[in-house]
């Protein structure tokens, strides 16, 4: 089949990569518009942009995907399918109906569970321990078009959202490829999703990654992972804000209370409403992630420090 396919991140490279080999023609790529990174804020590609480009498949940067030139270009195009993973835009009804067999999603939930642009991370923020990746059928709803396709994925403990995305990335690419190798051969059908069990997935914003010590032990340590590696969790000592690595529950160390700080030979501990918890690495403002023990033994912490 002729694809178009619609990705921006780089958790969509595996599914890309995957199409790019099979008995598929990618003609195009969609990505969102290059952005500022980097201390210098140069404007770069996404990562599926780079892909695409180092390919020399045809890139199409559209600000919104109702644009008239972009739904010119992909008439012309003439795709029989658009994959699409983690594309970052709305698709509206005139794009949604060129492609001839439509606009396919893989979304790494099992839905009709965590609907939305952050599925990995609420999982793990809930204390999941399943979630996986499905094929569907776009719509105009929100991730609500019937289901091609599924895997199931169990959460680790010391799962964060970047290492579940991983897994998950390179498990869901054979899925999309299945897809439309299934949608190609004609047999393949989409089964409407459950009206029960519905729930929905908001990006995660910073001011949601900044920890409460005043939870309990095990919500905190979802919230670190969950916020790993974006938007990054956080707390304040000094009016500073640092950055956190992932936690770990304390074996010892005695009762501390909500924020409080104890430096012990080979790790830092913090309390919370529960029992302490160990913290791996944090990161300073201006300076680069280091040990927590490292971390504190520099900065000298008196007994009134606190995590805030």
């Amino acid at each position: 089949m002729r694809l178009v396919f619609a990705g921006t991140p780089e958790t969509a490279v595996p599914p890309l990569r995957a199409l790019l080999e099979s008995s598929h023609e990618v003609v195009a790529v969609v990505t969102r518009p290059d952005a500022p990174a980097g201390r210098g804020r140069k404007l770069v590609a996404s990562p599926v942009g780079e892909v695409a480009e180092a390919a020399g498949i045809e890139v199409l940067k559209p600000a919104k995907a109702s644009d008239p030139e972009f739904l010119a270009r992909l008439t012309e195009l003439a795709p029989d399918c658009c994959p699409v993973v983690a594309y970052g835009a709305i698709l509206r009804k005139e794009a949604l109906a060129i492609p001839r067999l439509g606009w396919v999603n893989l979304h790494f939930s099992l839905l009709p569970a965590w609907r939305g642009a952050a599925p990995v991370q609420h999982a793990i923020l809930a204390g999941d321990e399943i979630t996986g990746a499905m094929t569907f059928q776009i719509e105009e709803g929100l991730d609500t078009g019937p289901v091609f396709g599924h895997l199931t994925e169990p959460i680790r403990p010391d799962d964060t959202s970047g290492t579940l995305l991983e897994r998950l990335a390179v498990a869901g690419a054979r899925l999309l490829a299945d897809t439309m190798d299934g949608l190609e051969i004609g047999g393949l059908r989409a089964v409407p999703q459950s009206d029960e069990g519905v729930s929905y997935a908001a990006k995660l914003t910073p001011e949601i990654a900044r920890v409460d010590w005043t939870a309990p032990a095990m919500r905190v340590d979802r919230l670190v992972r969950a916020c790993t590696p974006a938007p990054g969790p956080w707390t304040t000592l000094r009016e500073d804000r640092i950055k956190l690595g992932p936690v770990r529950p304390a074996a010892g160390g005695g009762p501390l209370a909500p924020g409080e700080i104890k430096v012990t030979r080979n790790e830092v501990l913090v309390g919370t409403a529960t029992h302490p918890v160990a913290l791996s690495e944090v990161q300073a403002p201006g300076k680069k992630r280091m040990r927590a023990v490292d971390w504190a033994r520099g900065l000298r912490l008196t007994d009134t420090d606190r995590f805030a």
